[in-house]
This record gives structure tokens, C-alpha cells and sequence, in this order.
């Protein structure tokens, strides 16, 4: 006998609705715009998983999770890659790969996900203290690097890696110009520094500036791209770097409890999307420029939509828990980032119908707060 949830996937995939379609059936939120991660995968996407070839990963005989981490070392400019379950454990195992034990210092915006979202993660797994740079939008220079960096003193950390996020979250999905990159990758060599590059969303930032992820990514010792995002893959992320980082990435792989083993089903949604679903990215962007575009005309909300680059909407309004809590009565989600920023992003699943709705439930939301 079929569970629930199978089905509602095989009702989805009988008829052509989406995952996501299936998802608010179930009851979920009506309007969710929390974050992209609540992507589910597409009728294809689950039919490729269901006809993926499979092996043990782990003892290197998964020909599908092969071929994936293949395609991800290609795609980002580096020898070798190694699939994950989460971003933030390619996160985690690429400050591990860079920092010493005996207090190494890694530098990164104030904001920066390992900073913000990782439980302590670079402390408590890699012994790393974090020395916060403060910028308007995430993006810093290599001069900024140059300030960071500590003189050699026993009584000092060791400054020892910069972390570069692209796009940036909590800015609203800034992109990294290419130039900016290349400048604080500069400083870093300069200062014999490791560098890191949390690529949550760079293919959102390839897609909105016809920047190819190689360029993006190459420079770096170590980078990442995450499938379970706006990539519409149930779960998954693969980090890239040298032959010799990425079996040492392997190692805490196993370490840290990541290690998996019919990852081809998983492995073949990835490589379904780096198909299909990376172009679509721009889709996902002008929603979002739509949505800003609509809540710059609500009273007591404050955004520009000119500063918005790719899927994610930042806007500020008086009291951000007071509106979050009344959007989350009538069925629409988003994040609360401070006192007075919420955040809104679309992704696979979200359509202009839902985008105008979220727009009039803010303007509602923000006109009982301030009340």
C-alpha cells in the first residue's frame, strides 16, 4: 500500500501537476516565499531519479553521483569534486580543508552564512575564529582584505581564508561583479591567504550577468554550488577544489556523518537540472523584480527595486515580526532578518499569480502594523 506522500507524488506525476502543486494540498502554506529551499522536484526531474543507475557511493561505484561531480569540477574550474548532502556542509568541510587547529582566523562579511546560519559551525568543527568585515552589501575589496589581514603576532590570530558569498543573501542576492572578485582574490595571494567561495546561488549570479561559473569560481581554492535551491533538487550540493583538497574533502565526508550511498537518485535530479532548470533561473529574477516593483508602490515599505539582481527580495517595513506575524495568519511566509527587514524569495514553483497576491497580503499586513 502506497503512504500518503507517494501518493501525492504519483498523483503529480499522473497528472503533470508540480511537486509543489502537490505540497499545498497538503496544506502548507498558501504563498510561501520563505526562501528558495522550498523547491520540490518537477514530474521529469522525478522520473530521471526513478531511471537513475546506482551504486554504492562511497566505495566509488555510483556511476550517476560520478558523473555529477564530474560536471560540477567542469562547470566551476577545478580538478575534482565531491557531492554532499547540504550547502552548509560544503561549507563546513571547506573551512575544515583551509584552517589549521591553534587558532586560524577566517575573513567574511558580518552576514556571511557561516557567520549567521551555521550554528557556530567554523568554531565548533574547525577551531576557527571569524573576523567580520562591515559593508553596505555583503561585497567587500581586496583592500578591505588588505586592512583584515593580521600583522604576525603571537598574541593575534592567524588570519588564514576569505570567504566570498555569491550571490549575497541577506543584501537581497547581490551579485559579485567579476573585477570585485578578482580583487580580493589578489589580496588574499597576496597575503598567502586560502580563499572560499560559497556558491549557494552562483548560478543565479551567472544567469542575471552572463557570467560563466568558471569564471566566477576557478580562482578559488575551494567552491560550491547548491542543487536544492532555486535548481528545484530535493536536497544535495557538491564542492569543487585540487585532486589532493578533494579527497582530504572526502575524509571529513565520512568524519562528519555524510557519508551516502545510492546517491544516484539524487545525483540524477542534480544533473536534470543543471539541464533544465538553470536557464529558468531568469524567470525566478524577473518575479522578483515584479515583486518589488509592486511593494515600492505599498505604503510604509521602504525598497528600491532597481537593486534587485536576481531572485531574492529584501524591503524594509516599521515592525518586521509584527507584519511576518500577520502575513503568516493569512497564509504567506517570509523572513524576518532584523527589526524592520523581511525577506522574499521566488523560485520553481512560484508564478506571477502568487507574487501579486504576496504583494496585496504585504500591503494589508503593513497597513494593520502600523494601525
Amino acid at each position: 500500500m502506497m503512504s500518503k506522500k507517494e501518493d501525492d507524488v504519483s498523483e503529480a506525476l499522473r497528472s503533470g501537476a508540480s511537486t509543489s502543486e502537490a505540497g499545498h494540498r497538503r496544506g502548507d502554506v498558501d504563498v510561501s516565499l520563505f526562501s528558495d529551499s522550498l523547491t520540490r522536484p518537477t514530474p521529469a526531474m522525478l522520473e530521471a531519479m526513478l531511471n537513475a543507475e546506482v551504486g554504492d557511493e562511497q566505495r566509488g561505484t555510483d556511476p550517476t553521483a560520478k558523473e555529477l561531480e564530474r560536471r560540477v569540477a567542469q562547470l566551476l574550474g577545478h580538478e575534482a569534486a565531491v557531492f554532499l548532502p547540504s550547502g552548509t556542509m560544503c561549507n563546513a568541510i571547506g573551512v575544515r580543508l583551509h584552517i589549521r587547529p591553534g587558532g586560524d582566523e577566517i575573513i567574511l562579511d558580518e552576514f556571511a552564512h557561516p557567520a549567521e546560519s551555521e550554528a557556530g559551525g567554523p568554531a565548533a568543527m574547525s577551531g576557527a575564529t571569524l573576523k567580520f568585515l562591515r559593508t553596505e552589501h555583503g561585497i567587500f575589496s581586496g583592500a578591505d582584505v588588505e586592512d583584515a589581514v593580521r600583522p604576525h603576532d603571537r598574541y593575534l590570530p592567524r588570519s588564514r581564508l576569505v570567504v566570498v558569498e555569491q550571490t549575497v543573501n541577506l543584501a537581497g542576492g547581490r551579485i559579485w561583479r567579476l573585477d570585485q572578485i578578482e580583487d580580493v582574490l589578489l589580496a588574499a595571494r597576496r597575503h598567502g591567504l586560502r580563499t572560499h567561495l560559497d556558491g549557494a546561488r552562483l548560478l543565479n549570479a551567472c544567469v542575471a550577468s552572463g557570467i560563466l561559473a568558471h569564471d566566477f569560481a576557478s580562482g578559488f581554492d575551494t567552491a560550491w554550488i547548491d542543487f536544492a535551491k532555486g535548481l528545484g533538487c530535493p536536497l544535495g550540493a557538491a564542492i569543487a577544489g585540487s585532486a589532493e583538497l578533494i579527497e582530504e574533502a572526502w575524509r571529513y565526508k565520512q568524519m562528519w556523518g555524510g557519508a551516502m550511498r545510492q546517491t544516484g537518485y539524487i545525483a540524477a535530479a542534480c544533473l536534470y537540472a543543471l539541464d533544465n532548470h538553470v536557464d529558468r533561473l531568469a524567470e525566478d529574477h524577473a518575479l522578483a523584480r515584479e515583486l518589488a516593483g509592486l511593494l515600492a508602490n505599498v505604503p510604509d515599505v521602504r525598497i528600491d527595486p532597481e537593486k534587485v539582481e536576481t531572485n531574492i527580495v529584501v524591503f524594509a517595513v516599521p515592525d518586521a515580526q509584527a507584519v511576518a506575524a500577520r502575513l503568516r495568519q493569512v497564509g504567506l511566509d517570509l523572513l524576518v532578518i532584523d527589526e524592520h527587514r523581511l525577506r522574499a524569495v521566488t523560485y520553481l514553483g512560484i508564478d506571477r499569480e502568487r507574487v501579486r497576491e504576496a504583494a496585496r497580503l504585504v500591503e494589508t499586513a503593513v497597513a494593520e502594523a502600523v494601525r
